[in-house]
């Protein structure tokens, strides 16, 4: 299968997403998978991966009833306070669904850079790991030293760092994250998005200002640890959904067809354990 391992739906009305707003333009509005079906039968997209965009239960529970409308939607990741006394329960709770495959906690929005390191948060992380969930890391620069240090903590949990860590494309920025990032694809098992790079790009973008970051992807976590993704309706502001494909391709020219096929399905079905 062909799967888009990041997407999001919305509705302005349920007011649980703080971060958008009017500003934000053409993601000012809501999404549905009926807008983005179109896109993905163009695409020969057999199924996504619909991924959290509150820090809220209650949208959670509302993409789990998308999932169950939208056959496409192959993997729901949600949200949930890993602070709250009853986290685990929660975990296990979701865990349940079919078709509920992973937590993201929305680190980047959160002011502690070491919040992840947290005593109090290790029943939430234990309770994601032996309910067989997968870990979305969605960090910034900043965080990877901290996220290291979580994978020395728990080495066996299934972790998928979102879009690249969003390095610094639009300042030309890589050292730090460069070496950042060698050491979490050295030292972890974790594997990486690649989606999300054109926001972090700028509106003028060009493939060449994407290649060196993709290339190094490549070169540490290898073919077979990266996940494609779209970043859909996000990566709007800065692209079509057609023009971040074709610009993947160009990005993974050299690459085997197997290599190729890894990337845009098959790694995102064995990370998220997609069954359907």
């Amino acid at each position: 299968m062909k799967i888009d391992a990041h997407q999001h739906f919305w509705t302005l009305a349920r007011e649980d997403y703080g971060w958008l707003t009017p500003d934000l333009g053409p993601i000012y509005a809501d999404f549905a998978p009926a807008d983005l079906a179109p896109l993905l039968k163009g695409a020969g997209i057999d199924g996504t991966v619909l991924v959290q965009a509150a820090p809220t239960a209650a949208e959670t529970e509302y993409l789990l009833s998308l999932a169950e409308q939208a056959p496409f939607i192959k993997g729901v990741v949600g949200w949930v306070d890993f602070e709250a006394a009853d986290a685990p329960e929660q975990i296990a709770r979701l865990a349940a669904h079919p078709v509920f495959v992973g937590l993201r906690p929305m680190v980047q929005d959160i002011p502690d850079p070491l919040w992840m390191l947290k005593d109090g948060l290790t029943p939430a992380f234990d309770s994601l790991q032996q309910s067989n969930l997968t870990f979305d890391a969605l960090t910034l620069p900043r965080h990877l030293g901290p996220l290291q240090q979580l994978l020395e903590r728990h080495p066996h949990m299934c972790t998928v760092i979102d879009h690249g860590a969003k390095p610094l494309i639009r300042e030309g920025v890589m050292e730090d994250w460069q070496e950042d990032m060698s050491t979490l694809a050295r030292n972890t098992n974790a594997w990486c998005k690649l989606s999300g790079l054109v926001t972090e790009a700028g509106a003028n973008w060009t493939v060449e200002d994407l290649k060196p970051y993709v290339d190094h992807l490549l070169n540490t976590f290898g073919p077979y640890r990266l996940i494609w993704g779209s970043d859909w309706p996000v990566c709007t502001l800065n692209s079509s959904y057609e023009r971040w494909l074709e610009a993947t391709d160009t990005l993974l020219t050299g690459l085997s067809p197997h290599e190729h096929q890894a990337i845009r399905g098959g790694n995102a079905a064995h990370a998220y354990d997609l069954r359907n």
